[in-house]
């Protein structure tokens, strides 16, 4: 049996910041070192979003970070749906969104207080590069932890049909929004939310048709957001699209069959990836370093700590995965649904990642359902 007594953690985005910040609370004697590959204050995309439910594990479990995170968040109730046949409101959902850069930074900030030791700017070239009793792989998609020692975390990864590109824009939307267009080239869809009083994400995405259609495969970054401004005028209001590494690219899915190799662990990103469509991707992230820290901290033996990590953490980030792939898939059939009245279309939303049950649509989105029901009722009087 070993204690631990030093921790090395790759990645300095969401998922290692928030690992450090609980290994220095939970385990106040052990050294904690993260190594970024990015200068400090580098960050892409814009919005990072939370559902109110996916929130509360934070303030449970950490309620400083918590309150520290909470008043730079952007708060709503509703989803709006735009389609060219009309839009629809989703009542109760409640989601929260804060710029990535000041989740970052603010996370880093709290681990530097609590005595974390963050060296950015430094590509690592191998793991022989640490020595510690764990080293933690939370160095997202291209993780080289999970890269070296691909033969033992066994990961499988394909990618989504859909196109995307990650854009910003100098608007602040009301709600977290779909909106839907066709044009005579194909439907677009974007989903876009405000992560500050002026600013919001504005994700467009499209099928492999539509991409080369637009002629998106052959355009640069800015080309490329100029031609999604014109196509989204309406919604932009007269803003423009903002660039951040928006290049088009199809989403991973990723599952790693191992997340742990002898004392090397991964979390995050480089084990597993979650289709953005239910923002669950950096609540995951954090919950696998609540896991992780909590099995370090509740078993003294780190062989032991790292094998119950991965037995209990695994099944519960599957449902969460499988519920993302689910919703993925929905995404590329978005076109044709479109076809449907506005609120069968919202119905089949709100249910496309199976998760959705009549009764918990009920409890959670009640003006909705409410106005569904009576819609159905007349659609069935209209045939009968």
């Amino acid at each position: 049996m070993k204690q631990i007594s030093n921790i090395e953690i790759l990645g300095g985005g969401p998922a290692g910041l928030y690992t450090a910040i609980l290994a220095r609370k939970l385990l106040p004697n052990v050294r904690v070192r993260v190594t970024e590959q990015n200068a400090e204050g580098a960050t892409f995309g814009f919005g990072v979003v939370f559902s109110k439910e996916a929130l509360e594990f934070l303030r449970q479990d950490d309620p400083e970070t918590h309150q520290l995170l909470r008043p730079l968040m952007e708060s709503w109730e509703d989803i709006t749906l735009n389609l060219p046949s009309g839009s629809v409101t989703l009542d109760g959902v409640g989601f929260t969104a804060i710029s990535r850069l000041k989740l970052i930074e603010v996370l880093k900030d709290r681990a530097v207080n609590l005595g974390v030791t963050i060296r950015f700017n430094k590509a690592l070239k191998s793991l022989d590069e640490l020595e510690a009793d764990i080293v933690i792989g939370a160095d997202g998609l291209h993780s080289l932890m999970r890269r070296t020692l691909e033969t033992k975390f066994k990961p499988k990864i394909e990618y989504f049909n859909n196109h995307f590109a990650w854009f910003g824009a100098n608007i602040p939307f009301d709600t977290l929004t779909q909106t839907f267009i066709e044009t005579a080239k194909g439907a677009l869809n974007a989903h876009h939310y405000r992560f500050s009083p002026t600013l919001s994400t504005f994700i467009v995405e499209c099928d492999g048709q539509t991409f080369k259609s637009l002629g998106f495969d052959k355009m640069d970054e800015n080309k490329s957001a100029a031609t999604c401004t014109k196509l989204f005028k309406k919604s932009l209001q007269g803003a423009d699209l903002i660039t951040n590494n928006s290049i088009w690219r199809q989403f991973p899915k990723l599952w790693c069959e191992s997340w742990v190799d002898g004392r090397n662990v991964l979390i995050g990103d480089a084990a597993h990836t979650s289709h953005f469509s239910i923002g669950s991707g950096t609540r995951l992230a954090m919950e696998d370093a609540i896991a992780l820290v909590h099995a370090l901290k509740d078993n003294d033996d780190i062989d032991e700590a790292l094998t119950v990590y991965e037995k209990h953490r695994q099944p519960i980030a599957s449902k969460i995965v499988g519920a993302a792939n689910t919703s993925a898939l929905w995404y590329e059939k978005f076109a044709e649904k479109m076809q449907l009245e506005p609120m069968d279309f919202a119905y089949d939303y709100l249910t496309r990642s199976g998760r959705m049950t009549d009764e918990r649509l009920h409890r959670i989105a009640p003006k909705f359902a409410k106005n569904y029901k009576s819609f159905k009722v007349r659609d069935t009087d209209l045939f009968n």
